[in-house]
């Protein structure tokens, strides 16, 4: 009679735990009396056909000879690896949307060959094994705080925790305009705001920004044109918007009447464009009390002042007009 032969263990790799089952390939395996992985027999074995063999793994490390033995004799020897179990250390980052898509680098040990990444009980979007430390994946959709885990031949490792936050909410921006040139300050107020990375009124981020709180962040309008939506971006992705509104400068045309007494009193017509928001007007230093009629008429009150030239401007929130001359005429000396 001849002794066994021993041709392929499949699989021929798993964990250091054992236990595991694998197949037997070969021949002569008949009245087999030991099958053995290195100097550790096999927690069971069946002998299936002459041809294979069903045995349970011992627990082991590194790679092993398995043999099979018959009263004919000893096999040839199939090496076994013994697989490390991975471990994990870090995920970097650790937070990122509800939404899911953050890409994350998982780092640790024992990775290569890994045929799971889970976040909870969720799979990774996809993941790529860069090395035996590190996994880059790309998280799912999920809340809270879930345990990574990856998983090879050798096992599943201990998790590490992603965060999945909430994106930022914005409730109101005040104030909701300003000049079309930006240097407006603005307080936005919401909910969710902590870790802010980026405000933006459109398409173009603010001249700068600082989070007051997690309900409030202080920001500089940048430059633009019209109404944009603003929306302040943070790790748990990116606000709804509110409306700002640029307004373009006001222009006058025309006082009506161009001139008056020098005392106070003299009700003056200015005519232009953009006077709606109109703060204050001024005849040269002097502020003047005024009633806005429409966004191309204001009725103002002259203040008292010397004869001559005085240059009347008006102010809005769009910014500061031009200048038109009013001329103070002294009354008749007697």
């Amino acid at each position: 009679m001849a002794p066994p032969v021993l041709t392929s263990v499949v699989p021929n790799t798993g964990p250091a735990a054992g236990t595991n089952p694998v197949t037997l390939n070969g021949s002569q395996f008949t009245g087999a009396t030991a099958v053995m992985f290195g100097s550790a027999a096999a927690l069971s074995y069946t002998v299936n056909t002459p041809s294979t063999i069903t045995a349970t793994v011992p627990p082991g490390t590194g790679t092993v000879n398995v043999t099979v033995r018959t009263p004919a004799g000893l096999s040839n020897t199939v090496a076994y690896t013994y697989a490390p179990t991975p471990t994990l250390s870090a995920i970097a980052p650790n937070q990122g949307p509800t939404s899911g898509g953050t890409s994350v680098v998982l780092t640790g040990t024992g990775l290569t060959g890994t045929t799971a990444v889970t976040f909870g009980s969720t799979p990774a979007t996809s993941y790529t094994v860069n090395s035996a430390t590190q996994i880059t994946a790309v998280a799912p959709a999920g809340t809270g705080a879930v345990a990574v885990t990856a998983t090879t031949v050798g096992g599943t490792s201990g998790p590490v925790f992603f965060y999945y936050l909430n994106a930022p909410s914005l409730l109101s921006v005040s104030p909701a305009q300003g000049p079309a040139t930006g240097g407006t300050s603005v307080v936005l107020t919401g909910t969710g705001l902590t870790g802010t990375t980026a405000v933006t009124f459109g398409s173009t981020p603010a001249t700068s920004y600082t989070v007051n709180s997690a309900t409030q962040i202080t920001a500089v309008a940048p430059a633009g044109t019209g109404t944009v939506a603003v929306t302040v971006t943070g790790p748990g992705g990116t606000s709804n918007s509110v409306t700002y509104a640029y307004l373009a400068a006001p222009a006058l045309t025309t006082l009506s009447p161009a001139q008056g007494p020098t005392g106070a009193g003299a009700a003056v017509t200015l005519t232009g464009t953009g006077l709606t928001t109109t703060f204050a007007v001024h005849f040269g230093a002097a502020p003047a009390a005024f009633t806005v009629v429409s966004d191309t008429t204001a009725i103002a009150i002259a203040p008292a002042g010397p004869a001559g030239p005085v240059l009347v401007s008006v102010t809005t929130s769009g910014g500061t007009s031009n200048s038109l001359a009013y001329q103070r005429v002294a009354p008749p000396a007697i």
